[in-house]
């Protein structure tokens, strides 16, 4: 009898799929070390002078600074706010709490542009011109989604009769929150502010219409891929923001299973 030889064609074309998506990612940092000013096989040769050469660059390291700060900002924000919505949509059962938790996840579906374009709108009507402050605003509604998801994993299998026991032992809402249920959810809390961080400084879309002249690092490496002698300076730079990126996620999701074992 002739045994059937099944292809698992789901799992191959996932695999083929990953590749498409994630090799021309894995081509940067080859590339960023290519001595030679063209991107393109055969490589010229190893260098380093592309790094070196980031930290001599004034209007580089300002559109950094600029990029920390708006990611600082929006993440305290949005984790904040994320926080308390989803301790609501975990503990409590109210009128609109469905409409409301999808008009959180609305961002997650619109498409940047969208958001972007009619953010510029709203922000200039009320007298708010492109700035930093703006690309905070913006990136804090896009942000907060994630802040929500990772807050509700962490809120989902917490025990509240550990809050029960605190009020019965005396303690406020207050004390009771900052005493037991803080030290319990911090590490989502981590989680929360690494993602939302990760999120704002990668973000390119909403930071290009509100930024104004106080331009982020994807606008700044956006501004540079024209030029063709800057393209390796770029490289090298895309290299560090992948490297840092992925590091950021791997740390947050390393204390968002952590906050899901703390909780069971």
């Amino acid at each position: 009898m002739t045994k059937v030889i099944r292809i698992p064609w789901l799992a191959v074309y996932a695999i083929a799929y990953l590749v498409f998506l994630y090799l021309p990612v894995l081509l940067l940092p080859l590339f960023s070390f290519n001595d030679g000013t063209i991107v393109a096989f055969p490589l010229k040769g190893f260098t380093l002078k592309w790094y070196a050469q980031l930290g001599q660059q004034d209007t580089l390291l300002q559109a950094m600074v600029n990029s920390l700060i708006v990611g600082s900002v929006t993440a305290l924000m949005a984790t904040s706010l994320g926080l308390f919505a989803a301790r609501a949509y975990v503990r409590y059962r109210f009128a609109g709490r469905e409409l409301s938790e999808g008009l959180v996840m609305l961002p997650l579906v619109i498409p940047g542009i969208i958001v972007a374009s009619s953010m510029l709108v709203l922000f200039i009507s009320i007298g708010l011109k492109p700035s930093l402050t703006t690309v905070i605003l913006g990136h804090v509604f896009v942000a907060l989604p994630f802040s929500v998801s990772i807050m509700k994993s962490a809120f989902d299998d917490f025990d509240q009769s550990l809050e029960e026991a605190a009020f019965d032992l005396g303690e406020s809402v207050v004390g009771t929150f900052r005493r037991v249920t803080l030290p319990i959810v911090a590490p989502g809390i981590i989680a929360s502010l690494l993602v939302t961080f990760t999120v704002s400084f990668d973000e390119f879309v909403l930071a290009f219409f509100l930024s104004g002249n106080s331009p982020t690092l994807p606008v700044y490496i956006w501004s540079q891929i024209r030029f063709p002698a800057k393209l390796p300076n770029t490289l090298a730079l895309g290299s560090l923001l992948l490297l840092s990126s992925v590091l950021l996620l791997l740390i947050a999701e390393y204390f968002r299973r952590r906050s899901i074992q703390s909780s069971d």
